[in-house]
């Protein structure tokens, strides 16, 4: 039988290609900000994102709103996922749903084992999460040596990933609730939902209404990012795939560049402020650290494969005919880039306590360098493209090169 191609929307295309274009930009930012730390200007480096402003300082505001912006670009992207794209249709979504979730449990697991009743307990979220500019940015350097599926299933697994991490930080790192406040950001929640219903397709009372549902949010303790997750599932979808006059199409084509190119670095220079000391390498084997680091590398790509593999042998799920495992262990690889999404956890995990933050930024950027560097070498030894004419009697798929 013929080979069936699968066209991949220009939506999807834009996303990648600005997530993993700002996956260079946030090295470079990095780079920079441990350099200022580790210099003379170190402590007023460090001191300028703490300056206070409006109520907040620099670096609340980055963290809490800027990051808010960021999360309405994930619930938009998840939301197309969810109507046109790999999500749409449950044989298609189970796969990277079934991976998502082992891609949380076991590092969680590993994480929460060696910290189990210490004061770093409260880490157990940090391994959890995926970079997704730095994966994509990592498997775009692969161009065709990986199958184009393969692009499809880490976005889609990325997106649950950041899904469930949002989760965690709703439900286990509120510190004090204030039910008035989140009363009032349901509220908001609900009359944009109703304008949805009653067809309003003007982005400007959206956007509105998700400015006040943010300031509801801060105020309720429920961390105020989440605000943009439920923005974006308010705003009006067409299932016309790429249709330009739909608002949730037009708000993230438009969002794009802003979060791969403003929103993610500055978050970047603000948060790796990462000071190396002489006793840098043994506090990257304290418990915490440990659990991070074992976490990302390991347990991300065991648990992604061996949740899969597992799902896929009671046939309640199938991987796409151009993959295999070695594919699906290299997506798993990547996958423990926690990177922006674990550093962010950390920050909610240990608020002021900057020594802790300090070794689990550490042991993050060690964990996703090492992570990344094993990824790309793993799929581009490993990751060809499966023969689509291998097999005269199987209809395979070859998802066109993004």
């Amino acid at each position: 039988m013929g080979v069936v191609q699968r066209k991949l929307s220009r939506t999807f295309k834009d996303f990648f290609d600005s997530e993993k274009s700002s996956g260079i930009l946030l090295i470079i930012c990095t780079v920079i900000s441990l350099l200022i730390t580790n210099s003379v200007l170190g402590p007023n480096y460090l001191s300028m994102w703490q300056t206070y402003l409006g109520g907040l300082s620099v670096e609340h505001w980055i963290n809490d709103f800027l990051m808010a912006i960021f999360f309405l670009l994930i619930g938009l992207e998840l939301v197309r996922e969810l109507k046109v794209g790999e999500l749409s249709e449950i044989k298609n979504a189970l796969l990277p749903i079934f991976a998502a979730i082992g891609g949380i449990a076991v590092p969680a697991l590993i994480h929460f084992v060696l910290n189990r009743g210490t004061p770093t307990q409260a880490g157990i979220g940090i391994p959890m999460a995926t970079d997704i500019a730095f994966a994509l940015g990592v498997l775009a350097l692969l161009g065709s040596r990986v199958p184009a599926s393969l692009k499809v299933f880490l976005t889609a697994l990325a997106v649950i990933d950041d899904l469930g991490a949002i989760i965690v930080i709703a439900v286990f790192y509120t510190a004090q609730l204030s039910t008035t406040y989140l009363f009032g950001a349901m509220v908001v929640f609900g009359g944009l939902i109703l304008l949805k219903k009653v067809g309003v397709i003007s982005l400007v009372p959206y956007l509105l209404g998700g400015v006040l549902m943010w300031f509801f949010m801060l105020k309720s303790g429920v961390h105020a990012t989440i605000a943009g997750v439920l923005l974006a599932f308010t705003i009006p979808f067409s299932t016309k795939d790429d249709d330009e006059d739909s608002p949730s199409y037009r708000l993230e084509h438009f969002l794009h560049k802003p979060v791969a190119f403003v929103i993610l670095p500055i978050f970047a220079l603000a948060n790796t402020g990462i000071i190396i000391g002489a006793d840098a390498l043994q506090n990257l084997t304290t418990a915490n650290s440990s659990g991070i680091i074992g976490g990302l590398l390991l347990g991300k790509p065991f648990g992604i494969t061996l949740v899969c593999f597992i799902a896929v042998s009671l046939g309640l799920c199938r991987l796409p005919l151009d993959l295999n495992w070695k594919h699906v262990f290299g997506a798993g690889l990547l996958g423990g880039i926690g990177f922006t999404m674990s550093i962010f956890i950390t920050n909610l995990a240990f608020t002021g306590e900057n020594g802790v933050i300090n070794t689990s930024k550490m042991a993050i950027l060690v964990a996703s360098l090492a992570a990344g560097t094993i990824g790309f070498l793993w799929l581009k030894i490993l990751g060809k493209p499966e023969d689509a004419d291998k097999d005269m009697d199987t209809m395979d798929f070859h998802a066109t090169e993004i």
